[in-house]
């Protein structure tokens, strides 16, 4: 029995058992082992977002980004809880498109799962170019393009094979960053505690000098707060692989169970480092990222290349990530009758037709960059800007019913429950409510909102037509 689907004819307040066997094609293998699960948690929070990308925010907000990260990561601590609540009780690659499906219907599962798997292929060219660059910065006169694909090739091939491959892959990609992180972390506790050879302790300075903690008001704390909620997306990849784990109620649970001093050592504690011992004002901090910069600042040897390379990891491992990501969400809706049936072919226990198309997808984004760098590439880019918060809603929602029918027919399977259900899936949902009424206050934001919301509207009323047709089928 595969556990990568479900029912396609579940819809809101029917009476589909919670856990009703369910069928595809063929079943995935369930080769990921315990190791290689915790670790892909235990990375998937530390992306290149993290390394570079919060350089910006940090010139926005200042040393208020703490206060930032620390919103956000509450925000997705429930988002997390509640995707592990659902995930622990009925494991499936299709993950929240498949709660989705459960608790509203056809339609949700449809809309949730496409825009995701399209949030994923365009992420896949994007991480593909950055990796590309450092490549061409190291060997100069080397073509980006060939890097690229070279990287596609290589991780297509992995996802290709055995998902183990993947697992394997994953694990030393998350050991390598993990690793980076704590480092830092450490030499940045000496740092500021004044033990570190050659430095003196910054004490308070930092986060009350230069402007004060919120030197640009609460404008540059909503501005750091955007770009810290999509640093965390990537999160939701651990429930897709548990499904293909030896022991997927169990994997989900503890990697759910440790999301919240994850994301509070490595996000808020790293930007709590970074501010406290360099001056949020110091234009090394954009030009270079917050990390290398703090390095420098401290004297460390090399540190550029040394965050270059941990940068360059960071990339890799999303690239792999994001093809598996895509490709078991694209089987998954095949396997649930919502996409082209060729995607939905299992060889050897891998969706290798998805694979490949979710490869070349990638791909093709990065041609494009190339040729309309101005308008086409832009205009995707645009498209998965707000996707993820999309899919979080997806999620809370979803949760918001199923624990009711979870409740009623299979209480059992609550390993994982949601705090305080249901005032804090509430909150999460207001919070994230809050958070597209904020991207459509900015201007950098707003055309993101419209351009994800164009996108979110016409997959929704594909679904719809589809669930009507599907329904208009059966009733002959």
């Amino acid at each position: 029995m595969s556990r990568t689907t479900a029912p396609v004819d579940s819809t809101p307040g029917d009476s589909t058992p919670v856990d009703s066997p369910t069928t595809a094609d063929a079943p995935l293998t369930h080769g990921l082992k315990q190791r290689h699960l915790s670790m892909i948690a235990l990375g998937g929070v530390i992306g290149a977002g993290l390394f570079v990308g919060s350089g910006k925010a940090i010139a926005a907000a200042g040393p208020s980004i703490i206060l930032a990260y620390a919103i956000s990561g509450a925000l997705v601590m429930l988002v997390m809880r509640m995707l592990g609540e659902m995930a622990a009780a009925n494991p499936a690659s299709g993950s929240f498109s498949v709660h989705a499906e459960r608790a509203i219907g056809p339609w949700a599962g449809f809309t949730a799962g496409w825009s995701f798997w399209f949030l994923m292929c365009v992420a896949v060219g994007l991480e593909g170019m950055g990796a590309a660059a450092i490549m061409s910065s190291w060997l100069p006169g080397t073509p980006e393009w060939a890097w690229v694909a070279l990287f596609m090739v290589m991780f297509c091939g992995t996802n290709l094979a055995a998902v183990k491959n993947f697992g394997e892959f994953e694990f030393w990609f998350a050991a390598l960053k993990v690793g980076a992180i704590v480092l830092f972390l450490g030499i940045g506790v000496l740092a500021i505690a004044g033990v570190l050879p050659g430095t003196d302790s910054p004490g308070l300075g930092n986060l009350t000098g230069h402007g004060g903690f919120m030197p640009q008001g609460t404008e540059g704390l909503i501005v750091g707060l955007l770009a810290s909620v999509f640093a965390y997306g990537g999160l939701e990849t651990v429930t897709i692989a548990a499904a293909e784990s030896e022991h997927p109620v169990k994997g989900v649970a503890k990697a759910v169970r440790t999301a919240m001093w994850r994301i509070a050592i490595f996000y808020v504690g790293s930007m709590a480092v970074v501010v406290t011992l360099l001056p949020w004002t110091h234009e090394s901090v954009v030009a270079k990222g917050p990390y290398v910069a703090t390095l420098d600042f401290l004297g460390i040897p090399a540190a550029g290349q040394i965050m270059n390379v941990v940068v360059l990891v960071a990339l890799l491992s999303a690239m792999n990530a994001n093809i598996y990501g895509a490709s078991r969400m694209a089987c998954s809706l095949v396997a649930r009758g919502q996409g082209p049936k060729a995607l939905g072919t299992i060889s050897g226990g891998v969706p290798r037709v998805a694979v490949l198309t979710s490869s070349v997808f990638g791909f093709v984004c990065v041609v494009l960059s190339y040729w309309r760098p101005n308008d086409i590439f832009a205009w995707l880019l645009n498209m998965i800007g707000a996707i993820i918060l999309v899919v979080w809603f997806f999620i809370a929602v979803s949760q918001l019913l199923l624990r009711r029918r979870l409740e009623r027919e299979a209480p059992e399977k609550l390993v994982v429950r949601m705090w305080l259900y249901p005032y804090l899936t509430w909150v999460a949902l207001a919070g994230m409510t809050a958070v597209f009424v904020l991207m459509a206050r900015e201007a950098d934001t707003r055309l993101q909102l419209y351009y994800t919301g164009g996108l979110t509207l016409v997959l929704a009323v594909v679904g719809i037509l589809r669930q009507k047709l599907a329904a208009g089928k059966t009733a002959a």
